[in-house]
């Protein structure tokens, strides 16, 4: 078998890895930090049982590491480009699978119609004071890594900040991903309220996968 072969081999053990749901959604979920077996279970609905079969998968194929603490064993992705290997596969897939290109627009773009702000436009806009940006994630992914100056409002407690929140700023709110409905609800209760809101246009891991500064542990409260 020839060199370029069993490369083809190897990186075709990547891509099996990656020929599963379940698994994807626990790429997507380790994207946002280490968790536990037992923290990952429970995030994805899965048992325990398939869950750390799944992660071995993941694991055998470079794509997660793990260490173990005590009796608890610990999973993390083995590199910050994977948010951006999967950004590449939906990307195929919605312009390429109808029926992908059909639940985007019946699920999330129907859900708003306005155009996401960039990475780049935040940042500068942000630098400006034109922008409040809020993390809605749970507070322990906040707390594993955030975008810097991100003040962290779990959707579920968005509105009990809203008297909180300038009026005279753009308020752009980023979760886990492009797929995430985290920011959608976090816009439309933000909109609703009648403040000016957009969504980041994908969500922290593709932030971090492109090397952009991060943040860990809590802010100071907005309120």
């Amino acid at each position: 078998m020839s060199p370029k072969k069993k490369l083809f081999e190897q990186f075709a053990r990547v891509a099996k890895s990656l020929s599963s749901p379940n698994r994807l959604e626990l790429l997507e979920t380790l994207a946002q930090g280490e968790r536990s077996v037992d923290a990952l279970a429970q995030a994805t609905g899965m048992s325990v049982a398939n869950t750390s079969h799944h992660l071995q998968i993941l694991r055998d194929s470079g794509l997660a590491e793990s260490r173990k603490e005590g009796l608890q064993v610990f999973y993390r992705l083995s590199d910050d480009q994977i948010p951006t290997l999967m950004g590449c596969i939906s990307r195929v897939a919605e312009q390429h699978l109808a029926e992908v290109e059909r639940i985007v627009r019946e699920h999330f773009d129907s859900r708003d119609s306005l155009t996401p702000i960039g990475r780049d436009e935040l940042l500068a806009r942000a630098k400006r004071g034109e922008t409040m940006v809020i993390d809605v994630r749970p507070a322990t992914e906040y707390q594993a890594g955030h975008i810097p100056g991100a003040i962290n409002i779990p959707v579920d407690e968005l509105p009990l900040h809203l008297a909180s929140l300038p009026q005279d700023q753009e308020i752009v709110a980023y979760c886990r991903g492009p797929y995430c409905m985290l920011a959608f609800e976090a816009v439309a209760r933000l909109r609703e309220a009648g403040y000016q809101a957009r969504r980041l246009e994908d969500g922290f891991p593709e932030w971090k996968a492109e090397s952009r500064p991060v943040d860990t542990g809590m802010a100071a409260p907005s309120a």
